[in-house]
């Protein structure tokens, strides 16, 4: 994602992806605590962009409206590759969203959102962690079941597809307590 720029809003300040506790593979990404970076809503933009066609993408407006809910949190990967927003409200935590770079992918930078996500979650005393994924993202749901997520029910006709096929959303949760 691009600096800030003069002409830009004023950055928002993030909280980055700290690394997995447990052992990693010596060509996994390092992740580390920084809360002096700074990410614009275009850049969000951007970067979603590249990742979803299907559903539309988040606007600018979309990111800035939920960087300025207090519930709501950022977590960038240092590459500034890929991101998560998530939110806590009543012991309950949420990815919003989460994003990669299609060119760097595989790389462990979801992985290290995901482990970021749940030590914020509990920092902020959520209990339980819930997410949607389109029940045809093989790729995500095989992460969030790594990651100890379980489907807790569905949502049928929730996304539309390229074309206007509807698919539905899995929600999945995983016990923080």
């Amino acid at each position: 994602m691009p600096a800030a720029t003069p002409r830009s809003r004023a950055p928002h300040r993030c909280i980055c992806a700290s690394p997995t506790p447990r052992r990693r593979r010596s060509n996994r990404r390092r992740c580390w605590h920084d809360r002096q970076r700074a990410v614009t809503p275009q850049a969000l933009a951007a970067l979603h962009a590249r990742c979803f066609a299907s559903p539309p993408p988040w606007s600018e407006a979309s990111f800035l409206g939920f960087l300025d809910d207090q519930t709501c949190f950022l977590l960038v990967d240092p590459s500034s590759h890929g991101f998560l927003l998530g939110r806590v409200a009543a012991q309950e935590a949420e990815i919003l969203t989460i994003a990669t770079d299609p060119s760097h992918r595989r790389g462990g930078i979801a992985r290290g959102l995901m482990a970021a996500f749940e030590v914020e979650a509990r920092r902020r005393e959520a209990e339980t962690a819930f997410l949607e994924v389109a029940e045809t993202n093989a790729a995500a749901r095989a992460l969030y079941a790594a990651c100890g997520f379980t489907e807790a029910g569905r949502r049928p006709g929730y996304y539309v597809a390229e074309g206007g096929a509807r698919i539905a959303a899995m929600i999945l949760c995983k016990s923080l307590a």
